[in-house]
């Protein structure tokens, strides 16, 4: 009985040895462990991009529509008039409620205020993007 028990242990011995010698799995191990950050870092990186194209989106909106409110008074003669066209000229899908429009010393003021989700797979990522333009 000790000799049988004793030929199973080297058996499963050398199996096991057999089996930290090859190297048939390793590539996708190795993939298992590097996919999940290599993702995170690609959509990281493109969702960084997004947010700043529509910052850029936004900082472009308000300063045409605070330049329509001061020169354009057929298109952009009250505040509603204002915000929707900083919507269509932002080119980023934002509704007329993003903007905000008043006057002050330094002439039309449009302020833009957006809420804005990243979308990266384990990390929960919100940021509010904001614009301020003053045109006298």
């Amino acid at each position: 009985m000790k000799q049988h028990v004793a030929s199973g242990r080297r058996r499963n011995g050398a199996r096991l040895s057999r089996l930290a010698r090859s190297r048939g799995g390793a590539t996708i191990v190795e993939f298992a462990l590097i996919a999940p950050p290599l993702l995170m870092l690609l959509l990281g990186i493109m969702e960084t991009g997004r947010a700043l194209w529509t910052q850029n989106a936004l900082n472009y909106a308000v300063e045409q529509a605070a330049r329509c409110a001061s020169i354009d008074q057929n298109n952009c003669g009250n505040a509603n008039q204002v915000a929707a066209f900083a919507a269509t000229v932002a080119g980023a899908q934002l509704g007329a409620t993003t903007f905000a429009v008043s006057t002050s010393a330094c002439g039309h003021v449009v302020d833009a205020s957006y809420p804005l989700t990243l979308h990266i797979p384990f990390v929960g990522a919100a940021v509010t993007l904001t614009a301020h333009s003053c045109f006298p």
